[in-house]
C-alpha cells in the first residue's frame, strides 16, 4: 500500500471525513423517524418491527440453529445437542414436525412413544435458556420422505396436497391441531420458551403468475388461513411466521400485500447462497451460476417486502445435504469455517436481526426417512457434524454468536452506508450499522468482490464520539486474510464503560463482581488496536507472547497496541476495564457460560473460561464455582468469575485451582482416566432372507395381500392392470416383494418399476435369477426387458415371477405422490400375468407391531417382518458364517450377531460401522443395531461408508444386536467387511452411558404370523 504523508495524508482524512459525512446525512435523510411497534393482537410478549424481535419488552437478535429430532431419535441426546448449541452463544433453535413420524396410518397419532413424545425438547429447552422456533408443517420438505407427509397421503385418494382440498384438510387437521396444543402448553406466552410458530413450508404461493402483479391463488390463501386458524384455536397465542422460499415468490407479508388472505405476522426469508446440495448442479435454477463465496443483497429485498418487520431468515445456509453419489465426508471446503465467517456477518451488514441456521446438526436418515435426492446420512456439512462432533466449522461459529449476544445495540441499527469510501484499500468496502439511539456502530468489512481470497491490509475511516478517526491511529493495519470479514465496533457498551473502537473483532464481554471485562480476538500474528474511553492509565497485566504491547494516552482515554498477536495478553485500566486479547486458536477455546437460565444470558451472569474443548454450563453456589463440558485429555482452564468463587469443579471434581496476578482462577482437569475397548464383529449367524424367490413358496400368509385393484386414485395411472403401486396397498417403506403369476410359455418379461433416485430392484422366475436393474444417482425409473432360460417357465403348470425392490423414498413437494413400485410387467411369448400379491412392512398401515420405533423403521424384507432384526430374536439354528465371507450367486441373507458395551459412565463416545466393498459389486446393504435401519450401503451408487450410530440406539452398558442384510443383485453374490470404530472418546458431564432399554423394545411372537 502506498504511504501518505505531512499535508497529503491530512488531505486524505479531510476527504474521508466529508464522504463519512455525506454517507451519515443521506442516510439519515432517508430514514423514518418512527417505525410501528406490532403485536399480533392476543398478547405483547412477543412485538417486532422494522429492527427485529421484542421479548417481555427487551430487544432479542434471534440466532438460531436448526435440529430435527425424528432424525435423532433419543431425548437423551437431544440435551447434548441442546447444550452445545447454547455454549456456542446462541439465543434459541429451531426443529420441524414430521406428520409421517407421528403417523402410522390416517386413524393413528403417537405423540407419547418413545422420542414420538417432542415434548422433552420444550422441557430440555427451558432448562439449557433457549427459545424454540417450532416448525410443525404439516410439509417441511427438510430432504425427508415426501417431505414429511405421512406415506398413506401419497395415493393421491386426498386431492391435490398443500391446498384447501377438504380431504386435504381432513388429513392435516387432526395432526396439525395436536401438535399446536402440545406446542401451546410451552410457550413464552404460557411461562416456557417456544418465540414462534411457522406455518406451512417454503409455500410460497399467494400469488399466480408474478407476485408484482398479485392476482391471488385463492386456495393457497385460503389454506393458510386454515392453518392459523386452527394453530389459534388449539392454543397457539406467539406469532405466526412463514419462510418463503425465495425472494421471488413474496408470500404471506402484510407489508407487500395489506389484509389479504393468509398472510401471516412476520415473513422470512429462506437462502442457500452456497447451494443447498453438494451437488452444485441441483442448485443452478434457482441461484443462477454458481460462484463459491459469492454474497447476495437481500437488503432490497427486505425493503420492498417487510419494511416494518424484522429482516428475518428462518432458514440460512447451515451446510448442505449429500446427495447420492456427492462425496463421502460431505461437501467441499466452501461451506466451512470461512463459509461461515464470511456469510453470517454478510446478513449483519444487511440488518439482519433474526437468523437460523439450516443445519446445526443433521444427524443420520435413519429407517426409511430419506427422500431419494439424499443418501443414509444428513450431515450437512453443519457446525455439529452427523457424529456430535465440533470443530472448526462450530468454533467459528461460536466466536459470531457470542458476539451477537452480548451486542445489544446491534439489535437497533440503521445502515447508514456500504462503499469502499470507509477504507483506505479499494479492495476492500465496508458497511456501517449504526444504532439511532446510544450512537455505537458496527463496521462489517469485506472484499469489494466478496469471492476474493487475497490478502488484504487496510485502515478504515469511521465515525466516534470522539470524533472522525481513522484506525489504528498507531500503525499497523487491519487484514482480511483470505475468505474473511469482520465486524470492528465503535463506541460499544461495556457496562458502564465504552471501549470507542477496537479493530480486532470483539468475542464477547462479561460484567464480573461490577467491571466489565471483554475478549478481543484476531488471527495469530496480527496487530490489534483500541480505545478505552475515560481512562487514563493501564498495563499489561499479562503478556501472552506478543510483542511490543504499547499504552498511549489522549485527550479521552487510553488507546492500546499490540503489534503482534499470539495466545493471550491480558490488559487492565484504571476505570475497571479489563481486556483479553486472543489469537484464533485461543479463541476458539473461549466460552462465556451464563449462571442463568434466560435466553438472553444477561452480561452480569455471565463468566469467561478458556481451555476446554466445550463449556456446556456454569454455576455459582457461595464460593463454590461448579463447571461442565467436555475434555479429550489432561487441559489448562482459567477461568475469569467473580473474587468470591474461591473453589471449583469441573463435573462434579474439586481442582486444584490457584488464582493469578490477574483475578483468574487456573486448574487444571484430569484427563481420559477410561480406556474403550470395542468388540470385534466375528462371530456372525446367517439365514437366507429371500425365500419367497422360490416356486414353492406359500404366500398365503398375513404378509400378502392380492393385488387386485383396478383404479388408482394415484394421477399418474398404470399402463397395465392391476395397480401395482405398493402405497395402494398400505405397504410404504423401503424393501417391498411382488409376485406375479402366470400359465403357460413365455420367453421374457418387460418390467418397468419406479422407486426413486438410487433406487434397485431384481427379479426372479420359478427361483431363477433373470436380472437386476442396480440402480443409480440420477434416475428413479429401472426399465428392463430380462429373457427367460429355456426351460425357466412351465408349460403346464403356475409359473412365479418375484420381484424384490428396494423403495429410497417418496420425491417432495407436488411430486410425493409419484408412485411407487411396478408400473408396467408384461410377458413376451403369448402367456399373460393371471394374478399378482405384494408383501411390505408389518408396521405400516395394517399393523404397529413396533410403535417405539415407529412407522417409518422397517421395509418388507424377510428378516424384518419376521423380526431377525430385534433383540431377543432366537437364531441359535441358523449357520455360522460372515458377511466378510460372503455368498455366490443372486439372493439376499441376513447376518446376525450380538457384542457387548460396557461404555464408563463419565464418557461422551461416539461410534460407528464402518461398511467395506469394492465399488466394481451390485450389493445393496442395510444395517440395523437393536432393531432400527442405520445405514444403507450401496457402494455401487454412492460414496457413504461411514455410519454413526448414537448411544440409546446403540446401548452402552450390554448386548447389542447388529444385523446386516446383504443383497447380491448379481451372480457374483457378495462379501462386506464390518468394522466397528470410535470416532471420539470425551470425558464429559454428558454420558453417552444411560438407561434407554425404553428405545429398544425386543422381538414378539407376533412376527412369526408375517412369514
Amino acid at each position: 500500500m502506498r504511504l501518505l504523508s505531512g499535508l497529503a495524508w491530512a488531505s486524505a482524512v479531510s476527504c474521508s471525513n466529508y464522504l463519512l459525512n455525506r454517507l451519515q446525512a443521506n442516510a439519515q435523510r432517508s430514514l423514518p423517524r418512527q417505525w410501528p411497534l406490532h403485536d399480533n393482537g392476543l398478547n405483547d410478549v412477543v412485538q417486532w418491527d422494522h429492527y427485529g424481535f421484542k421479548v417481555h419488552g427487551k430487544r432479542l437478535f434471534v440466532f438460531s440453529g436448526e435440529i430435527h429430532y425424528w432424525r435423532i431419535p433419543v431425548p437423551e441426546v437431544w440435551e447434548d445437542l441442546l447444550e452445545k448449541i447454547k455454549a456456542a452463544g446462541f439465543t434459541a433453535f429451531a426443529f420441524y414436525g414430521h406428520w409421517g413420524y407421528h403417523s402410522a396410518n390416517n386413524h393413528t397419532l403417537d405423540f407419547e412413544t418413545g422420542a414420538h413424545d417432542f415434548s422433552r425438547l420444550f422441557d430440555i429447552a427451558k432448562r439449557v435458556g433457549l427459545y424454540i422456533i417450532t416448525r410443525p408443517g404439516p410439509y417441511v420438505n427438510a430432504e425427508t420422505t415426501a417431505g414429511g407427509f405421512p406415506l398413506w397421503l401419497t395415493t393421491g385418494a386426498y386431492g391435490e396436497l398443500r391446498d384447501d382440498d377438504p380431504r386435504y384438510t381432513a388429513a392435516w387437521e387432526p395432526y396439525f391441531s395436536n401438535y399446536s396444543a402440545i406446542t401451546s402448553k410451552h410457550q413464552v406466552t404460557n411461562g416456557g420458551n417456544t418465540l414462534v410458530y411457522q406455518m406451512e413450508n417454503e409455500y410460497g404461493e399467494q400469488w399466480e403468475g408474478n407476485a408484482r402483479n398479485k392476482k391471488p391463488n385463492e386456495a393457497a390463501a385460503r389454506y393458510m388461513a386454515a392453518l392459523q386458524e386452527s394453530a389459534r384455536q388449539n392454543g397457539i397465542t406467539v406469532p405466526v411466521i412463514h419462510n418463503d422460499p425465495n425472494m421471488n415468490t413474496r408470500s404471506w407479508s402484510e407489508d407487500f400485500a395489506p389484509n389479504a388472505t393468509g398472510n401471516v405476522d412476520v415473513t422470512g426469508l429462506d437462502s442457500y447462497p452456497s447451494c443447498w446440495s453438494c451437488n452444485l448442479g441441483e442448485c443452478t435454477g434457482t441461484n443462477g451460476e454458481y460462484v463459491a463465496y459469492q454474497t447476495i443483497n437481500y437488503y432490497d429485498h427486505f425493503i420492498e417486502v417487510s419494511d416494518t418487520q424484522p429482516k428475518f431468515f428462518p432458514e440460512f445456509q447451515g451446510g448442505s445435504y449429500n446427495p447420492w453419489g456427492g462425496p463421502e465426508g460431505g461437501c467441499p471446503a466452501d461451506i466451512g469455517a470461512d463459509f461461515a465467517n464470511l456469510f453470517y456477518r454478510n446478513l449483519i451488514s444487511q440488518r439482519v436481526t433474526a437468523i437460523s441456521l439450516y443445519m446445526m446438526f443433521g444427524g443420520t436418515n435413519w429407517g426409511a426417512l430419506a427422500a431419494p435426492v439424499v443418501s443414509s446420512s444428513y450431515d450437512y456439512s453443519s457446525p455439529i457434524s452427523e457424529n456430535r462432533r465440533i470443530d472448526s466449522k462450530y468454533y467459528e461459529t461460536k466466536n459470531l454468536a457470542l458476539f451477537i449476544r452480548v451486542a445489544t445495540d446491534l439489535t437497533v441499527t440503521d445502515r447508514i452506508g456500504n462503499s469502499t469510501a470507509y477504507t483506505t484499500n479499494s479492495a476492500v468496502t465496508a458497511s456501517e450499522l449504526r444504532n439511532p439511539n446510544t450512537k455505537g456502530a458496527f463496521y462489517v468489512t469485506i472484499h469489494s468482490y466478496s469471492p476474493s481470497s487475497t490478502r488484504e491490509s487496510f485502515k478504515l475511516r469511521v465515525r466516534t464520539s470522539i470524533g472522525n478517526l481513522t484506525i489504528p491511529q498507531q500503525g499497523g493495519n487491519i487484514v482480511l486474510n483470505g475468505h474473511q470479514s469482520k465486524i470492528l465496533v465503535t463506541d460499544f457498551t461495556i457496562g458502564d464503560q465504552i471501549l470507542t473502537y477496537s479493530t480486532a473483532e470483539i468475542l464477547t464481554y462479561a460484567v464480573i463482581d461490577g467491571k466489565p471485562m471483554v475478549v478481543l480476538w484476531t488471527s495469530t500474528g496480527e496487530s490489534v488496536e483500541f480505545h478505552v474511553k475515560g481512562a487514563w492509565n493501564g498495563f499489561i497485566a499479562k503478556n501472552g507472547g506478543a510483542s511490543n504491547a504499547t499504552i498511549h494516552k489522549d485527550g479521552h482515554g487510553v488507546i492500546a497496541s499490540v503489534s503482534q498477536v499470539t495466545g493471550m495478553t491480558v490488559l487492565e485500566f484504571d476505570n475497571g476495564v479489563k481486556v483479553i486479547v486472543a489469537d484464533k486458536p485461543t479463541a476458539y477455546l473461549m466460552w462465556a457460560p451464563n449462571l442463568s437460565d434466560d435466553p438472553f444470558a444477561p452480561v452480569d451472569q455471565s463468566i469467561i473460561v478458556q481451555g476446554p474443548y466445550l463449556v456446556r454450563s456454569a454455576g455459582l453456589e457461595g464460593n463454590i464455582l461448579t463447571l461442565k463440558g467436555d475434555v479429550s485429555n489432561v487441559t489448562t482452564v482459567e477461568i475469569f468469575a467473580p473474587q468470591s468463587a474461591t473453589t471449583l469443579t469441573w463435573n462434579g471434581r474439586q481442582l486444584d485451582a490457584s488464582r493469578t496476578s490477574y483475578g483468574s482462577l487456573k486448574a487444571r482437569t484430569g484427563g481420559l482416566n477410561a480406556t474403550i475397548h470395542l468388540p470385534s464383529l466375528e462371530h456372525w449367524k446367517v439365514h437366507d432372507s429371500l425365500p419367497e424367490r422360490l416356486a414353492g413358496y406359500d404366500d398365503s400368509g398375513l404378509a400378502w395381500v392380492e393385488a387386485d385393484h383396478l383404479s388408482t386414485p394415484n394421477p399418474v395411472k398404470p399402463d397395465m392392470l392391476p395397480v401395482l403401486y405398493v402405497d395402494d396397498y398400505g405397504f410404504h417403506n423401503s424393501f417391498h416383494l411382488f409376485r406375479g403369476y402366470f400359465d403357460g410359455f413365455a420367453t421374457a418379461v418387460d418390467l418397468s418399476v419406479q422407486g426413486g433416485l438410487a433406487f434397485g430392484w431384481s427379479a426372479w422366475v420359478n427361483g431363477e435369477f433373470l436380472g437386476s436393474h442396480p440402480g443409480n444417482s440420477t434416475t428413479g425409473i429401472g426399465n428392463l426387458t430380462l429373457p427367460f432360460r429355456n426351460g425357466t417357465a412351465r408349460m403346464n403348470r403356475t409359473n412365479t415371477l418375484l420381484l424384490a425392490q428396494d423403495n429410497t423414498g417418496h420425491d417432495l413437494r407436488a411430486q410425493a405422490v409419484q408412485p411407487r413400485g411396478i408400473l408396467s410387467a408384461s410377458l413376451k411369448g403369448g402367456a399373460e400375468f393371471t394374478s399378482w400379491k405384494i408383501a411390505g412392512e408389518v408396521n405400516g398401515e395394517r399393523a404397529q407391531l413396533d410403535p417405539v420405533r415407529g412407522p417409518l423403521n422397517e421395509g418388507g424384507l424377510t428378516a424384518e417382518r419376521l423380526g431377525w432384526h430385534l433383540p431377543g430374536f432366537d437364531d441359535s439354528a441358523w449357520n455360522t458364517s460372515s458377511p466378510s465371507t460372503g455368498f455366490t450367486g443372486a439372493g439376499i441373507y441376513f447376518y446376525r450377531t450380538v457384542v457387548p458395551l460396557d461404555i464408563p459412565s463419565g464418557i461422551d463416545a461416539s461410534l460407528a460401522f464402518v461398511l467395506g466393498a469394492p465399488r466394481s459389486q451390485k450389493i445393496r446393504v442395510q444395517l440395523f443395531v437393536n432393531g432400527y435401519q442405520y445405514a444403507r450401503f450401496n457402494p455401487y451408487v454412492g460414496n457413504e461408508r461411514t455410519f454413526p450410530v448414537p448411544p440409546g440406539i446403540l446401548n452402552y452398558a450390554g448386548d447389542n444386536t447388529i444385523g446386516l442384510a446383504v443383497w447380491a443383485q448379481d451372480e457374483d453374490g457378495a462379501k462386506v467387511d464390518v468394522r466397528f470404530k470410535t470416532q471420539y472418546v470425551l470425558e464429559s458431564s454428558w454420558s453417552s452411558r444411560f438407561d434407554s432399554g425404553y428405545l429398544r423394545p425386543g422381538w414378539t411372537k407376533e412376527r412369526l404370523a408375517y412369514a
